[in-house]
């Protein structure tokens, strides 16, 4: 069973949420929703309360949950009881809100956005782009992130027919192409532009630069597990190793032409207040 995990936003509150490919359709957690309808400070207990209540009417709403690990606040993954659709919409009427009517309108829309994603992944590239362009990117960046998007599921899609176990395997391979192309591993590439390790996504952080020679890494390592038709976890190891090593020759001469390192400690937490500060510095010369 192959699943996604995604953070969904309904009046700018998250959702956590997760995609299964098998049954086609999203779960989403319970207690995250249970906050937003109630705005209780304590959505886990209010849930409960719920169960509770509905089991003395008779009614187990517990049979309509499923548990899946999401991401914690904490960033450690945990058991966490979901819903879909349809689960959800019985559980919202178990919680007077004013809220809930919107909150099935969304519902509905996550869902058809998903389905008509499903049948045109351009609508999913497209929907890509207009997210990151309402945090602030540059359309130059998105290009190259959404670039790196399609390289990287490439590279996964030939692992996955060489024989290489999903998560942790791709997790270690990974980790050391990125350390032949930028001496570092994604953890450590994270401790230096100050990100949280579960929670931030390292390649929303990077740089032009640090992006394309991200690219290149795992470019380069899916052609050469080709070329070489490279057969489980240690063929492709030596195959992520020598494509990583490819990138980082290319990043180590950059850096001695240009004088300056491709890795930087900037992130995007950083870059709209270092823009600001840029324009208003600007201007006072104007003036």
């Amino acid at each position: 069973m192959t699943k996604l995990t995604a953070i969904k936003l309904f009046e700018t509150k998250q959702v956590r949420s997760i995609w299964d490919t098998e049954k086609e359709r999203w779960y989403f957690s319970i207690v995250d929703v249970v906050e937003i309808l109630t705005d209780s400070p304590n959505p886990r207990d209010y849930w409960y309360r719920i169960k509770q209540r509905e089991k003395i009417s008779g009614i187990e709403l517990s049979t309509i949950c499923r548990q899946f690990k999401l991401a914690a606040q904490d960033g450690k993954l945990r058991e966490t009881d979901c819903a879909d659709t349809e689960g959800l919409l019985r559980i919202i009427q178990s919680i007077p809100s004013p809220k809930a009517e919107p909150f099935k309108l969304w519902l509905a829309q996550v869902g058809y956005e998903r389905l008509k994603e499903i049948e045109n992944p351009e609508l999913a590239a497209k929907r890509m782009r207009e997210l990151y362009k309402a945090k602030g990117y540059s359309d130059e960046w998105i290009e190259k992130r959404v670039r790196g998007i399609a390289i990287r599921d490439e590279l996964t899609n030939e692992w996955q027919k060489r024989g290489v176990k999903e998560q942790v395997e791709y997790s270690i391979l990974t980790a050391e192409i990125s350390r032949a192309t930028f001496g570092m591993t994604p953890s450590e590439y994270k401790e230096l532009k100050g990100l949280e390790k579960q929670r931030d996504n390292l390649r929303d952080h990077m740089t032009d630069l640090e992006l394309i020679f991200t690219m290149l890494g795992e470019a380069s390592t899916t052609e050469i597990a080709r070329n070489r038709d490279a057969q489980g976890y240690g063929e492709n190891l030596d195959a992520a190793l020598e494509g990583g090593t490819v990138a980082g020759s290319a990043r180590k001469d950059l850096e001695r032409k240009s004088g300056k390192r491709v890795s930087t400690r900037e992130n995007f937490k950083e870059i709209p207040e270092a823009k600001k500060r840029k324009k208003i510095g600007t201007g006072g010369e104007n003036g």
